[in-house]
């Protein structure tokens, strides 16, 4: 039962109501938030339309480009917000809203791993005009592995936080928003009044679901990627198991694994410190220092 309550909201969602003082964790984490509201800081943020829905980003700092994509569900940028405090101290960081999430509209095809790259691939032709690396939380992740593998010329590094082998039906379940309003009623007002379709939110969770319910991830994703990739998972994520992450990490040619000790899902917030010296090591190491960890099988007789 757990699993399917966690499995119908996907990812930690952060509310934000404009100031970063009124920010508060989705569930009510005791861990502290961001100092910026990202996802809602109209002053950072513009709009790009794909074919079917406009879609919000906001832009930070100055340097080499970082795209960020949040967790899906209930998922928005403010979730990563402390590793975003860090990266735009000495990078530029294009920070997305997915479509259905915060001031991105939903769209009216069907969601799909491939329809989530080119939205991200449609920001990133208005805003660089280089390769960039890709930083993404549990859906973002999936959609930064799709990016890569579709789009690799544009892609230098993956951080993947939360992401490994899928098989179809793992996730199933509902996801209401009477639901997640009994959980956390101030999380669904704020929410519908910075959503551009509220009244369609209902019909995104279903959406939602029943993509993530019939998704399946593995190495003919995974084999496509070759740019330098950083897996972290935590040792207690039930969404992505550190058995699948490391699946994944055997079929990603170019990857390293950090395993964050005593973390969820949401392994940044419940180990900042290991997670985010992951991440600061491999952002900053030059390209060509970045070889493939050698990959150990089993042991055997």
């Amino acid at each position: 039962m757990k699993k399917k309550i966690l499995a119908g909201i996907l990812s930690l969602s952060l509310l934000c109501s404009g100031t970063a003082d009124a920010a508060r964790y989705f569930m009510q984490y005791d861990a502290k938030g961001a100092k910026t509201p990202y996802g809602d800081n109209v002053k950072a943020g513009s709009y790009v339309q794909t074919a079917d829905a406009k879609l919000y980003y906001e832009i930070y700092g100055q340097g080499a480009p970082i795209l960020v994509l949040h967790g899906g569900g209930v998922g928005s940028p403010y979730e990563l917000g402390k590793i975003l405090d860090e990266l735009k101290k000495k990078h530029r960081i294009i920070v997305m809203s997915t479509r259905g999430h915060g001031r991105s509209e939903i769209g009216h095809t069907p969601l799909t791993y491939r329809q989530k790259a080119d939205d991200a691939m449609a920001v990133l032709n208005a805003t660089v005009d280089e390769s960039v690396t890709i930083l993404g939380f549990s859906d973002g992740a999936y959609t930064a592995y799709e990016i890569a593998a579709l789009y690799p010329e544009h892609v230098d590094k993956i951080i993947a936080i939360g992401a490994g082998t899928l098989e179809a039906g793992f996730f199933s379940g509902e996801m209401s928003v009477d639901g997640l309003a009994q959980i956390d009623a101030e999380f669904v007002a704020y929410e519908k009044s910075i959503m551009p379709e509220p009244e369609r939110w209902q019909e995104f969770c279903n959406s939602y679901m029943k993509f993530w319910s019939e998704m399946s991830v593995g190495e003919e994703t995974f084999s496509a990627i070759k740019c330098p990739t950083l897996l972290i998972v935590g040792d207690e994520d039930d969404h992505a198991p550190v058995a699948t992450v490391l699946a994944a990490h055997q079929l990603i040619e170019n990857s390293r694994l950090c395993v964050v000790p005593k973390a969820w899902h949401s392994a940044f917030l419940d180990n900042f410190d290991v997670t985010w010296a992951a991440i600061k090591q491999f952002v900053n190491a030059p390209l060509e220092t970045l070889t493939p960890s050698k990959k150990i099988e089993l042991n055997s007789r």
